[in-house]
């Protein structure tokens, strides 16, 4: 055993890109909950924000333990796991779970705005306890499923998220703030790809944040156009002491609820998705050098989700992409015990609104840009290069994920704004995009609904054909035809105004058909390489 890790300058770049990452979470919970399923904000702040600030105080004191302790193990540096609230959970549960059961409840006699609102909530806090147990669960059998599993598998799925869901969104916002995003796009990219380093040793982080933000509040106070809105008049509301309080009651009347078990299709497929991604993310982290035990990281994650649960968030915890980003900072183990920190002071005093009107999301969001750009870079640079085919097709769903997610939020904002006719919901839309301008937009559907998995299989696939195993890539088609048929990937349900992903077994027959008949021409190839005397 070797003395603890020291904190670095790297720790406080890395505090700063994962509390960004982490307060757009709480941000958007806010919007979401107020705007969807009637809330009002003073709940959501004072029952929702405390305690899924403190699942996150206890998720990161773990990993910054679990950091500093295999670093005093190896005598070498290791960087924390981040995490935050999981993101594809946030959406699902609100659009398919809490949203629903309220404008259900809400319509109904006897049932005011306030009932439904709290109702909603209490049968969110069940499907984020759900969630909770099965990615403990998940924990018994990580590390067995780790190693069968190629990596390229495992790195190119993050890879697809990395450029669609990551990199693409901020890198369109900066080009939509130029005036203000780009100065710190070139601060990020003079410190972590031109090794600059800075007068007084500041960090890189922290100077594109201050750039950032002196650029836009210069822009706002002198009156010219090119920033984000920023006003002084306001700018504290919100804040004041808010605790935590217990949920388990809210919790124990909700599990009865026939809202909870007519969802069980979306919270089950969610869980296992985490699950996965967690583990994807873990041997993200080993492919850079930082090996972590598996089974106890994501049991711890799903334990923290559990605690959410009990102290009243809907919203899972998860192990975040971009370790290897946050490494090439230069992070250790501070930066996550200080953003775990950060979250609880800031949701207990309810400073998260004031926070977000004083440094806007411009002024920071290049170290996600870089975050990503690393994510991607490091599915081809840690993997064989005759794998690297592999990547870019495990890639792939990702990208058509990002594209629906696009093609959704233009649906909606056109609903919004009536510039579609009153009938049009979602099935009319897609039909009218499959007859003129996207005509391949069910095959867009079908590789975006869960694409976790999709990605992972098809990529093992190509690692296996690559090194010419023709019985392994059979496998692994048949396990894809099996998840398919199941309902596990390449299965959705179309709703008037969202795709909701669910386990429908059978709906994904033709896809299942389709990967039985790859697995049968790679057993024809192997028994060919077998006949001309091939290995």
């Amino acid at each position: 055993m070797r003395g603890p890790a020291p904190v670095t300058r790297g720790d406080l770049d890395g505090f700063f890109g994962l509390m960004v990452d982490n307060l757009l979470q709480f941000l958007v919970i806010l919007a979401l909950c107020t705007g969807l399923a009637g809330m009002p904000a003073e709940f959501v702040l004072g029952r929702i924000f405390p305690g899924a600030a403190l699942s996150l105080l206890a998720g990161n004191l773990y990993y910054a333990w679990l950091a500093r302790a295999r670093a005093a193990e190896t005598g070498r540096p290791h960087t924390a796991l981040p995490f935050g609230i999981n993101t594809v959970s946030l959406f699902a549960f609100v659009l398919f779970i809490i949203a629903p059961t309220y404008q259900e409840l809400a319509a109904r006699p006897g049932f005011g705005p306030e009932r439904a609102a709290t109702i909603a909530w209490q049968v969110g806090l069940v499907a984020c306890l759900l969630s909770g147990l099965i990615e403990a669960a998940g924990a018994l059998f990580a590390e067995r499923v780790r190693r069968v599993t190629p990596r390229a598998a495992l790195l190119s799925t993050l890879a697809g998220i990395a450029l669609g869901f990551i990199s693409m969104e901020f890198v369109l916002r900066t080009y939509e703030r130029p005036l203000v995003a780009l100065a710190p796009l070139a601060v990020v990219l003079l410190t972590y790809l031109g090794r600059v380093a800075w007068p007084l040793g500041l960090p890189g982080g922290l100077i594109a944040v201050l750039t950032g933000t002196a650029l836009a509040w210069g822009l706002a106070l002198a009156g010219l156009p090119g920033g984000p809105p920023l006003a002084l008049a306001g700018l504290w509301e919100g804040a004041g002491l808010r605790l935590p309080r217990p949920a388990v009651a809210d919790l124990w009347s909700a599990l009865g609820s026939p809202f909870v078990w007519e969802r069980i299709a979306i919270i089950v497929p969610m869980g296992l998705i985490n699950v996965l991604g967690s583990l994807q993310n873990v041997e993200s982290a080993e492919a850079d050098g930082d090996a972590y035990p598996a089974g106890p990281a994501l049991f711890v994650n799903g334990a923290a989700t559990v605690a959410a649960a009990a102290l009243g968030s809907c919203f899972p915890t998860t192990i975040y992409i971009g370790h290897p980003g946050w490494k090439r900072m230069g992070a250790g183990w501070a930066y996550s015990a200080w953003n775990g920190a950060f979250f609880a002071v800031v949701a207990l005093t309810g400073l998260i609104g004031p926070l977000a009107r004083i440094v806007p999301i411009e002024a920071a969001m290049a170290i996600l840009v870089w975050i990503a750009v690393v994510i991607t870079a490091q599915a081809f640079r840690a993997t064989p290069e005759a794998h690297a085919p592999a990547v870019v097709i495990g890639m792939l769903p990702g990208i058509a994920a990002w594209g629906w997610f696009l093609v959704e939020m233009a649906f909606g904002a056109a609903r919004a704004q009536g510039w579609l006719p009153v009938a049009t919901d979602l099935p009319a839309f897609v039909d009218g995009l499959a007859a003129t301008t996207i005509p391949y937009v069910r095959g867009l559907l079908t590789l975006k609904a869960g694409f976790l998995f999709s990605a992972t299989l098809l990529s093992a696939i190509a690692v296996e054909v690559a090194e010419r195993r023709f019985p392994r890539a059979a496998l692994w088609a048949l396990a894809a035809a099996l998840a398919a048929l199941c309902g596990l990937m390449h299965a959705y349900t179309l709703t008037p105004v969202a795709v909701r992903e669910e386990i429908v077994p059978g709906q994904a027959w033709p896809v299942a058909v389709g990967y039985l008949l790859a697995a049968g021409a790679f057993l024809a190839a192997a028994a060919l390489s077998r006949r001309r005397g091939r290995p």
